[in-house]
């Protein structure tokens, strides 16, 4: 059967962080806004399990709205910037792509192989379209027609489990560990960071690791290839994704 696969959108594919450090500069000045990105480039110390980082993740303005992934701001300020972010008209369509070109290849690869691509989100409600429109238009501009965008709340491993998802790609550990936890969907983390501030706990509980998602879907093509059903192919997925023995029972 096709490959459903559920994929985030902010920090996976859409370059989110950059325009709220953009839009930063509006809200709290320039000296404000070079002081936060000297800070993102030197983001603090290892963390240690995925538990660590959605501790550190947490304290989001608002249960609905989901804190910058990189940028090291204080609650009260991420409350500020969200409701400056909130009067944009159309504010989720000028985000850039993180690796140009490679949601046009998303696209091409699922026709192909005739995979069943779904995109999750937390995205707010801005001025202009709906969140969801916005973000269809959005993807449909960098080269994937007809996009399915569901934007949710909540365990996202609940949602692969409700929409009986086989992949869930995503770019925050704590989100990941959602899936391997509540679902038998497969986790793949796309992580740009330093390898040493890997989650140790990440590969421990079976969630595949990547940086990029060029890699992942290199990884996702050999998985779908023509040879996926013949024995042994599965242990070379969990060899290939990190993940283990008894991920996806």
């Amino acid at each position: 059967m096709p490959l459903r696969i559920g994929c985030d959108l902010d920090g996976v594919l859409a370059n989110m962080d950059a325009e709220l450090l953009r839009q930063s500069e509006a809200v709290f000045g320039e000296a404000f806004a070079r002081e936060l990105q000297e800070s993102t480039e030197s983001p603090p110390g290892d963390a240690e399990s995925a538990e660590t980082v959605a501790s550190s993740a947490s304290d989001p303005p608002s249960e609905s709205i989901p804190p910058p992934a990189t940028l090291q701001m204080t609650s009260r300020q991420q409350q500020r910037l969200w409701r400056h972010v909130a009067t944009i008209e159309n504010f989720w369509e000028g985000l850039t792509e993180l690796e140009p070109g490679v949601i046009a290849r998303l696209a091409s690869i699922a026709t192909e192989r005739r995979w069943e691509i779904i995109f999750l989100t937390r995205r707010p409600e801005t001025a202009g379209a709906t969140a969801q429109v916005q973000t269809q238009r959005w993807l449909e501009s960098k080269g994937f027609p007809l996009p399915s965008v569901f934007v949710v709340q909540g365990s996202r491993g609940r949602i692969a489990a409700a929409l009986h998802l086989d992949i869930v790609i995503d770019d925050r550990p704590e989100n990941c560990l959602d899936v391997v936890v509540d679902s038998k969907a497969r986790a793949i983390l796309i992580w740009r960071e330093d390898p040493g501030r890997l989650p140790a706990a990440a590969r421990r509980l079976g969630i595949g690791v990547v940086n990029s998602v060029a890699e992942c879907l290199d990884i996702l093509t050999r998985i779908d290839g023509p040879d996926k059903d013949e024995p042994g192919v599965m242990a070379r997925v969990r060899k290939l994704l990190g993940l283990r023995e008894s991920t996806g029972t």
